[in-house]
């Protein structure tokens, strides 16, 4: 009998349960030190498909189990990010990131506090937002309407250390929003073929932005996401990324997983929905080191 409950301790599902309660147990995540200035990142990749909104909402999350107070506004129309953090962004006459932008809706009114934990904030997105693109050609001032909506004294009172903004798939106003309202860009890029397509337009787009509309803003980090172990292309897309971009990627590299891709599906975060999987440890890892680049900030 002895031996069965050695050889039960040692399988991968017993492994997974223990790291899920060791995770899920109250400060057995441990804390992370607070940014001096607060954080306020746009995860963007014109390219679809490569885990830009699955990466947001499990960044979000890992920084908030490690007792960081996190905001993510939900730029998509698809509003994959509300409901991965479980908003119910399709209640009629939601507050949405929509009223914000073209409404002067304030920002205490639009945000909401996820089920999944006290420090996480979501600002929601709607299909009314699907349009936002073209009814903000002729708004005054129209790039900087997300800077504009971000009330700090509203993210003071709640604690809130980061702001991730989920861009769309795409370059158009939205995206530029989301730029001028940043410090950062965090670039979550896929470790397979053509990864880095549409990467040097993208960063083209950031020098434009730098150059006319914000100064302060600069890639900070990249993100491998989607790696499959068991082929050679992967290891030669992280080798050519990492020659590239250098010390602002991420050394955690997010595994291909369908536990991360179902997640969602059920209104949750992959560290909710199986805390003990290679998806979740993987993210809670890359949020540790996102967070820990203030150490090596202060010490330049």
């Amino acid at each position: 009998m002895a031996n069965s409950t050695v050889e039960l301790a040692d399988t991968p599902i017993a492994a997974a349960a223990e790291r899920a309660s060791q995770i899920l147990t109250p400060g057995g995540a441990g804390t992370l030190p607070r940014p001096a200035t607060r954080r306020i990142m746009t995860v963007a990749n014109q390219k679809g498909g490569v885990g830009k909104t699955t990466s947001a909402v499990n960044l979000a999350a890992g920084l908030a189990l490690h007792g960081l107070g996190v905001l993510v506004i939900d730029l998509d129309p698809q509003g994959n990010a509300s409901t991965a953090l479980g908003i119910d962004h399709r209640r009629p006459g939601i507050a949405s990131v929509y009223e914000m932008l073209l409404d002067d809706v304030p920002l205490r009114e639009a945000i909401q506090q996820s089920p999944s934990n006290e420090r996480l904030y979501c600002v929601p997105s709607t299909l009314d937002l699907a349009g936002a693109e073209i009814e903000l050609v002729s708004v005054v001032a129209r790039e900087s309407r997300l800077r504009n909506a971000l009330d700090d004294e509203v993210l003071d009172e709640l604690g809130v250390d980061y702001v991730l903004i989920d861009c769309p798939p795409s370059l158009g106003l939205l995206t530029v929003n989301a730029m001028v309202a940043a410090r950062e860009v965090l670039i979550p890029i896929q470790c397979e073929y053509y990864a880095l397509e549409g990467v040097g337009q993208l960063l083209r787009n950031i020098e434009l932005i730098q150059a006319h509309l914000n100064r302060e803003l600069h890639v900070s980090t990249i993100l491998l996401t989607m790696y499959d172990g068991r082929t050679k292309l992967a290891d030669q897309v992280a080798e050519e990324v990492r020659s590239h971009f250098g010390s602002k990627v991420l050394q955690t590299i997010i595994p291909r997983s369908v536990k991360v891709s179902e997640a969602p599906g059920y209104g949750m975060t992959i560290i909710d929905y199986d805390p003990g999987s290679r998806g979740a440890m993987s993210y809670l890892d890359a949020s540790r080191e996102l967070a820990m680049q203030v150490l090596k900030e202060n010490a330049k």
